[in-house]
């Protein structure tokens, strides 16, 4: 059971947040998703009705969704689209391939790669060729390897990866290590927070170590945005220093796509990959998406004796990434696609390039990244003067380990609980309608997303923490 608070505390802080939700100019995206209420969340059935959890539970109130950085809310524009899809496909059959309807938002699917990356590019600030939308995070981070990690025993093999990266990212080094007949062990660097405490990384600290292993690395996969710790990575200046040592670098993107402005073609950043399920909202498990610098796509074509050859590089070629002009005609001869689509293998799933295109359709209504990083910048802000006011004896029970500087982090606020404490606040949390992201042993993870939280939500999460956690520091 959650413990009582003094709610009067907060009273100022929600009328100071009625108050900034009134005056903010982006407010009416909110109306563009499905919340989730405090009846959905408690409900064990799809359908309304199950009252079994709480019977006094507002059928309409909203849950407090501070879970972006995992998955995202649904667009309401994402069924109807959906039902779009549907309606070709029951109509058309194969003919939705190639056939465009004068009713329809949606493209033929063959062209519906091609939309998405148009759509795509602003986002990561990208030319609309450097863009493909295909396959998922960790297969992409795959293929771009597989591209450009070509490592030479005698000279430059290894790779350099924080010690903290996703799992994921971890896996793929490793087994792209040992495909190539290397060890982790002398082809593997990790980067470790100098920091025993909160594992932030500084921008010195992985220069120094591409210093030391520049002579013989080949490859660096970074994340743009720390999952942990929510810490925003120097994304330019990085870059820069390790292309000025010659060294190939990745950006996995995950927490950043959607969350802060990116200019991966102006900043030269050589390759990128990223989800789509967390803060661009594509729905569970969705499409993924890659960037390949245009000056890494090109294609060479030399002549020869028997004629010409075109060189691609040691891509890992497939059907759809094949020359769209071309592709039908069913020649043995693969005849890449320009720029990051000749990259791709498999035809992609139009149901998830649907589903993620009326997302990046909301995009395109709030004017971009750049007015959302600054209403981002503001929520989280008032996220931390939330925390701050809680009362001396909640505060005494976690720290924030993202760093405070807005300019290093993006919408996610770390929080490390003390020992034994996380299990029963989560609990305490969820009697409460919030939902939010842990990670074990002891980090909650609170991420106001800014397409649709509010400042209200804010609130509504710090008044619903100090009670869970107050109530689990008693349970102890």
């Amino acid at each position: 059971m959650a413990a009582p608070v003094d709610i009067s505390r907060y009273s100022g802080l929600r009328a100071q947040a009625e108050t900034l939700d009134g005056e903010d100019s982006l407010r009416h995206l909110r109306d563009e998703f499905h919340i989730p209420t405090k009846a959905d969340v408690k409900r064990k059935t799809l359908a309304a009705g199950d009252r079994s959890n709480d019977a006094h539970v507002d059928e309409t109130t909203p849950c407090t969704y501070l879970c972006g950085n995992s998955l995202g809310v649904q667009p309401k524009r994402t069924a109807a689209r959906i039902q779009q899809y549907f309606a070709t496909w029951a109509t058309q059959g194969v003919q939705g391939h190639f056939k465009p309807l004068e009713d329809s938002p949606l493209p033929p699917w063959l062209d519906a790669d091609d939309r998405a990356a148009k759509m795509m590019a602003p986002i990561v600030g990208a030319e609309e060729t450097e863009v493909a939308v295909m396959q998922t995070l960790t297969v992409n981070l795959h293929l771009l390897m597989s591209a450009f990690y070509r490592p030479d025993p005698n000279g430059r093999h290894k790779i350099i990866l924080e010690s903290k990266a996703f799992p994921s990212d971890h896996y793929a080094v490793l087994s792209q290590i040992k495909h190539h007949g290397l060890s982790p062990e002398t082809s593997m660097v990790t980067i470790e927070s100098p920091f025993a405490e909160d594992p932030i990384i500084s921008t010195y600290d992985i220069q120094a170590l591409i210093s030391k292993h520049a002579a013989d690395t080949a490859l660096i996969l970074l994340p743009g945005i720390q999952y942990y710790t929510g810490q925003l990575l120097d994304i330019p200046t990085i870059t820069a220093y390790a292309r000025n040592h010659g060294i190939f670098i990745i950006w996995d993107l995950a927490h950043a796509v959607g969350n802060v402005p990116l200019s991966l073609h102006n900043w030269d950043v050589d390759a990128a990959a990223w989800c789509t399920y967390k803060y661009l909202n594509g729905g569970p498990g969705c499409i993924g998406g890659a960037f390949v610098h245009s000056r890494n796509s090109l294609i060479t074509t030399t002549t020869t004796d028997n004629g010409s050859e075109q060189a691609y590089g040691n891509r890992l070629s497939g059907w759809w990434g094949n020359d769209k002009v071309t592709r039908f005609q069913m020649e043995p001869k693969f005849r890449p696609a320009k720029g990051a689509a000749g990259f791709q293998v498999s035809n992609p799933s139009v149901l998830d390039i649907t589903s993620l295109c009326a997302s990046l359709e909301v995009f395109e209504l709030a004017g971009g990244m750049l007015p959302l990083r600054e209403r981002s910048k503001r929520l989280t802000a008032f996220l931390e003067q939330c925390l701050s006011s809680m009362s001396e004896d909640a505060k005494k029970l976690f720290r924030t380990i993202t760093p405070p500087d807005p300019e290093q982090r993006g919408a996610q606020l770390s929080l490390y609980l003390e020992d034994g404490l996380l299990d029963a606040t989560m609990d305490g949390l969820a009697e409460h309608g919030v939902i939010i992201d842990e990670r074990k042993p002891n980090v909650i993870r609170v991420a106001p997303a800014p397409l649709y939280n509010n400042f209200g939500d804010c609130v509504s999460f710090v008044e619903a923490f100090e009670s869970a956690l107050i109530a689990a520091q008693k349970a102890k």
